[in-house]
């Protein structure tokens, strides 16, 4: 799996707002804590507080917060909002031989999703407390 810059950006400020104390984290402080680029960062900021993930308040005492608790947010939720829905398991019907690679590629996938689903910002922000990030047991 192949994950981009801005997914990976989106990853790590939600896990910078997952471990706040609460109330409003300002965005340069974000950029600085996890070394995102302040522009890029305020796009992805922006994004996933459209998508309504975020929260936030301009002014001295502003900055961005989470929408719901750390622990109903999952990462797949982050990677679907920046990366957007992936698409169904057409990959063009490969040919000859080759046919069942589809299928192992859309399992990879699914496999990929129910990862992501099972890891929350809560389990991101404990394993920053000393304890290992591990998918919830289904």
């Amino acid at each position: 799996m192949r994950i981009s810059a801005r997914t990976q950006y989106a990853l790590r400020a939600a896990a910078e707002l997952a471990a706040a104390s609460p109330g409003p984290l300002p965005a340069e402080r974000i950029a600085l804590a996890q070394g995102i680029p302040r522009r890029f960062l305020d796009n992805i900021l922006l994004q996933l507080r459209r998508a309504g993930l975020l929260r936030s308040q301009r002014g001295p005492e502003g900055g961005y917060w989470l929408a719901r608790a750390p622990d109903q947010i999952s990462l797949a939720d982050i990677v679907r909002i920046v990366e957007g829905v992936p698409e169904g398991g057409d990959h063009g019907g490969f040919p000859g031989v080759a046919g069942p690679l589809a299928g192992v590629w859309d399992a990879l996938r699914d496999h990929e999703q129910a990862m992501l689903s099972d890891v929350t910002l809560a389990d991101i922000a404990r394993a920053t407390a000393g304890e290992a990030a591990q998918p919830r047991p289904s």
